[in-house]
């Protein structure tokens, strides 16, 4: 670039005493104008470039590490053998084409229908996945917002207004994460790092369910912030 840059500079301080005719200045001067403008434009063309290869070597660096493929082979397999995917929490045998309960083959995203009514639906990944995720980050800043504040978490979101206005921007933010994979063919299965895995999350997101409605429930009654009474 710095080439490109510098040579028509040469070409142009040239020209002043190369014994040259007017015309042929000229035309030298203009196409070496048109090679510094057509520099200048590649400059963000290129820059974008660059940028694009970065961020795909980021992801596929990322996806190497994190992501398995979940194939219709294992799915099918598991299905079979797996006693809890041969009927619901209700007792009732998954149907093939039903409401409720679903194979897992049919409301799995990566071979199921993967539109918003089946992920969202009541056997579908989005529901509990959401739902988890919110409840452990609810639970850490009922931790933390209770010790700072000294207030309880209905207080926090509804008479202070500071933590409604948190919960209404967090909502929307951790669905759309939450959503675009599964609408990809991705489950939570399909992505695990270490101790990270689909099952360690479903499990402490259960857990904050269940505590954090837990936390609501006793702070109506007590009136007074549970971590803040605790620490």
């Amino acid at each position: 670039m710095a080439v490109t840059m510098t040579a028509p500079a040469a070409l142009l301080g040239g020209l002043r005493s190369a014994p040259l005719s007017s015309s042929l200045k000229n035309s030298i001067s203009s196409s070496s104008r048109s090679i510094v403008r057509y520099a200048m434009l590649q400059r963000p063309t290129a820059a974008r470039r660059m940028k694009s290869i970065r961020c795909e070597g980021i992801r596929e660096t990322v996806d190497k590490n994190t992501k398995k493929e979940i194939t219709r082979e294992e799915i099918l397999e598991n299905q079979e053998t797996n006693e809890s995917e041969k009927q619901s929490v209700f007792g009732a045998k998954p149907t093939s084409g039903s409401f409720y309960p679903r194979p897992e083959v049919e409301r799995r995203p990566e071979t199921g229908d993967r539109s918003l009514e089946s992920i969202f639906a009541f056997d579908g990944a989005a529901p509990e996945t959401i739902n988890g995720r919110l409840a452990m980050v609810g639970i850490v800043w009922a931790a933390i917002a209770e010790r700072m504040s000294g207030l309880t978490v209905f207080e926090q979101l509804y008479t202070q207004g500071t933590g409604l206005v948190f919960y209404v921007a967090l909502v929307p933010l951790i669905a759309y994460a939450s959503i675009v994979p599964m609408l990809n063919g991705e489950s939570t299965d399909a992505r695990s790092n270490g101790p990270f895995t689909a099952r360690a999350e479903r499990w402490n997101g259960r857990l904050a369910m269940l505590g954090f409605l837990a936390l609501v429930l006793t702070e109506q009654f007590t009136h007074t912030p549970v971590f803040n009474s605790l620490f």
